[in-house]
């Protein structure tokens, strides 16, 4: 047989049943290579696929129709296939995943230009030195770490150091382990490390510089201070866009600059006004959008120019969910721009700062969750009631955590039930911590769901008469104002 390019795409580990079989089944996959922990996993989710796919298995034992990778390796040729097929710099790479800011997860196209570019700016921008050690405990499905993290690796040389899964207490005795001098992060790792027990390793490393995204402003200082890394680069980007820019300087909660000194036309980037319901640009009266003056918070775009590297838009496997991410006459007529569905305000020097996610998905725990996923999942569990799912903010940590309000009935809620199932579909970042049980939901006068305001009243019980509740153990457990303020305070861990 003709040997033929085979593109990888990169599936999230944690995603179980509806929405990993979504995943599978939209990316046209032909086969699936999982370790022997995963076996049960995709058994499970093989009734779910829309077509036949073949099984490799590395590891354990294979059976049934289920191929042993590992052994086939061993008795495959190690001399170079014989194929005319020569991979070109605009050619696939690969495909990563990413919710987006509406639905399912979506298969990202990633080509060699994309992968080049992050490693060879990341090198420049980041100052790599060829006796740099790159430590990366971040999962290689995201492009941090199987981008950025790899990247240098692959294609400069610079080792990489991979830590299968993050541990608070052993990042810098891996880092000292094997003299690791950059460190990779997101936001919630470095809550958990300052939470750790302090010990000697904390200084004892040669880490000269981490990089990463969601590191926030209220424990920058304190990090810095503890673990003696003063170089934080925090980095901002999206997987299917053009949206990208780093903090450079250490601006303590920056995202990045907008140099105010350049004139607008030169400016790839920029904040927009946006109807706070349904996030669409408002425009002038020539139908043009309006950018946002320093202190004001609007959507993050990105100008799209195909013909420049650095402005090329790629997006999804589907054209159609592709499209949905693009807007037109922005600043001229006839342009057009990545919507990257976030929401940022600028200050007087030009320093870019993080406000909140848009749309149908919020951050957790380092991942998108979609919240018509969850929302699925939680009609099936409880029948008819009418329900809807948004994120809250929780204390001073990074992202938002998952809530559901659902509309309350004469009969009783199975609170129990409605954990169980959850556990059983969902991966713990996309679980519902918090559930609000109301006599009635929002509507707006097309008879779609409003969220502002319940996003906005959050999980306080100072804000409503309405019952809530917490996740607890293998329940929900009534929400009280103590108990509020423990969660808020960090008591109570989340």
């Amino acid at each position: 047989q003709t040997p033929h390019p085979v593109w990888p795409t990169l599936i999230n580990t944690n995603l179980r049943l509806g929405v990993l079989a979504h995943c599978i089944n939209s990316s046209n996959a032909k086969a699936i290579i999982f370790t022997d922990k995963f076996a049960s996993v995709v058994q499970e989710v093989r009734e779910l696929l829309e077509h036949d796919v073949k099984l490799y298995q590395v590891g354990g034992s294979a059976s049934g129709d289920v191929q042993d990778l590992s052994k086939l390796m061993t008795s495959a040729s190690q001399k170079p296939p014989n194929t005319k097929y020569k991979p070109g710099y605009s050619d696939q790479l690969l495909y990563i995943y990413t919710s987006g800011t509406t639905g399912k997860p979506k298969a990202a196209r990633f080509p060699n230009s994309r992968f080049l570019l992050l490693t060879n700016a990341g090198q420049c921008l980041l100052n790599l030195r060829d006796d740099d050690v790159m430590y990366n405990p971040l999962p290689l499905y995201h492009v941090a770490g199987g981008g950025l993290g790899v990247g240098p690796a692959l294609v400069l040389g610079i080792p990489c150091v991979i830590r299968a899964k993050f541990s608070a207490s052993g990042y810098f005795e891996d880092c000292i382990k094997y003299n690791c001098t950059v460190g990779q992060y997101i936001g919630e790792m470095c809550r958990y490390m300052l939470a750790s027990k302090p010990r000697p390793e904390d200084r004892q490393h040669k880490v000269r510089m981490m990089v990463g995204n969601g590191l926030q402003a209220s424990i920058w200082r304190q990090f810095v201070e503890r673990f003696g890394v003063t170089n934080i680069i925090e980095l901002y980007g999206a997987t299917e866009g053009n949206v990208n820019m780093g903090n450079l300087n250490g601006k303590i909660g920056a995202i990045g600059c907008i140099p105010q000194c350049l004139p607008r036309a030169l400016i790839p980037v920029a904040i927009i006004h946006v109807n706070e319901e349904t996030n669409e640009p408002i425009r002038t009266s020539k139908g043009l959008c309006i950018w946002c003056k320093p202190g004001e918070t609007g959507m993050f775009v990105g100008a799209i120019k195909q013909n420049d590297p650095t402005r090329q838009y790629h997006g999804y496997l589907n054209q159609d969910e592709s499209k949905s991410k693009v807007i037109y006459d922005v600043f001229k007529k006839g342009d057009q721009a990545f919507v990257s569905g976030d929401l940022v305000t600028m200050d007087e020097e030009g320093y870019i700062y993080f406000k909140d996610r848009t749309g149908d998905t919020f951050r957790w725990k380092g991942e998108n969750v979609s919240t018509s996923e969850v929302e699925s999942v939680v009609s099936s569990i409880i029948g008819l009631r009418e329900c809807t799912v948004y994120g809250v903010q929780v204390g001073e940590m990074e992202g938002r955590a998952g809530m559901v309000a659902v509309a309350e009935s004469e009969a009783p809620l199975d609170l129990p039930g409605l954990a169980e199932g959850l556990d059983r579909a969902l991966p713990t970042y996309a679980r519902p911590l918090f559930l609000r049980l109301t006599p009635t939901l929002p509507h707006t006068s097309t008879f779609k769901l409003k969220k502002v305001d319940l996003r906005r009243e959050g999980f306080n019980p100072a804000n409503t008469s309405d019952r809530l509740y917490f996740r607890q153990s293998a329940s929900f457990t009534r929400l009280t104002s103590e108990l509020y303020q423990d969660i808020v305070t960090g008591k109570v861990k989340v």
